[in-house]
């Protein structure tokens, strides 16, 4: 029997959005003596109201990906994210026995699924930083054979970033990042096929990743690298075919993503990521005994985003994700959006 397991996004990943709250162009004239470029620099950069570069990296990084910056000791952060992904694919499903080719079959697939998301970040120290996401997801699957709709809890992270070293403008800074994702959403190894859809991966998974980003005016670069590792489905009973599926080990996978954020003015940024994700083929095993692996999958993204900061304090973010490779999503959108203002 061979498998083809559905395509997963690369790092969730809502989606690569920013503000770099650059400098503006260029400063206007308030004495008949030029002023030097430093001075000008300094000037625009702490205008009042405005903060300094610093704190607006923080802000940039923050919105582009919440792994990139930390809060103060004491405070709290809150998150929301609306997210459509959109999966079209085709898979053949085959299934054999001892007489050889049972089954074959090409199934058209399409699914639509909207994720609400409430993130919320505290600082546990000045350079250390807790985090928790809820997401509620509503997925709609139409296929050949059956269409379905699930609204339901998806999985919720637990994750936490630290800053070894105290962050510089003139050095790129670091941040290792450490997540473990629960399987509190519908497990795809325990669907019934026309009872709904999963809403969930149905493993508890562990992700170590270290993050890097520096400034240079009036761009903010970031790139991250990380390694996720699942533990194994246990004591399944889910019909695939004719055979029984009993167990399902993931693969490991290793992601990586860079990007760069650029000011168009004080108010509007645009962004430009690429991420992409390596998984190891997922270990199968039925009742019957038999063993499988699937192939190994490459999940790649493109992602574009838009800053409007309405506010000192807040920008509204949109992005638009396309997929790179038949295991990605074809497409995706999403909206940023803090709920303190």
């Amino acid at each position: 029997m061979i498998l083809k397991t559905a395509p997963v996004a690369a790092l969730a990943v809502a989606s690569a959005l920013a503000l770099l709250t650059a400098l503006p162009a260029r400063a206007q004239e308030t004495q008949r003596t030029p002023a030097s470029s430093d001075a000008a620099r300094d000037a625009l950069a702490r205008k009042e109201g405005e903060g300094d570069q610093t704190a607006l990296l923080k802000e940039t990084l923050t919105a582009v990906d919440k792994q990139y910056s930390l809060i103060r000791k004491g405070r709290s952060q809150f998150t929301y994210d609306l997210t459509y992904t959109y999966i079209g694919q085709e898979r053949i499903v085959t299934d054999y026995t001892a007489d050889g080719l049972t089954l074959f079959d090409i199934e058209n697939t399409n699914s639509h699924t909207i994720t609400n998301t409430l993130s919320a970040d505290y600082g546990v120290l000045n350079n250390l930083t807790a985090n928790v996401t809820f997401p509620v997801i509503s997925k709609y699957t139409d296929s050949t054979k059956h269409s379905g709709l699930s609204n339901s809890l998806g999985d919720i992270n637990v994750g936490a970033r630290w800053q070894p070293l105290e962050a510089r403008r003139d050095r790129p800074n670091f941040t290792v990042t450490g997540n473990v994702r629960l399987p509190s959403g519908r497990s795809p190894f325990k669907v019934i096929a026309g009872s709904g859809e999963a809403t969930g991966s149905g493993v508890t998974a562990v992700t170590a990743g270290l993050n890097v980003n520096r400034i240079v005016d009036p761009v903010a670069l970031f790139g991250s690298l990380n390694m996720t590792v699942s533990a194994a489905a246990n004591g399944l009973h889910q019909l695939n075919g004719t055979r029984v599926l009993t167990r399902v080990k993931p693969g490991t996978s290793v992601g990586f993503g860079i990007g760069f954020a650029y000011a168009l003015s004080y108010g509007i940024s645009t962004t430009l990521s690429f991420q992409e994700a390596i998984s190891a083929g997922s270990k199968l095993r039925f009742e019957d005994g038999l063993e499988v692996k699937t192939s190994t999958q490459t999940s790649a993204i493109v992602n574009l985003g838009l800053g409007y900061r309405v506010s000192p304090k807040t920008t509204v973010n949109l992005s638009v994700g396309i997929g790179l490779t038949n295991d990605s999503p074809n497409l995706s959108v999403g909206l940023n959006l803090p709920l303190a203002f």
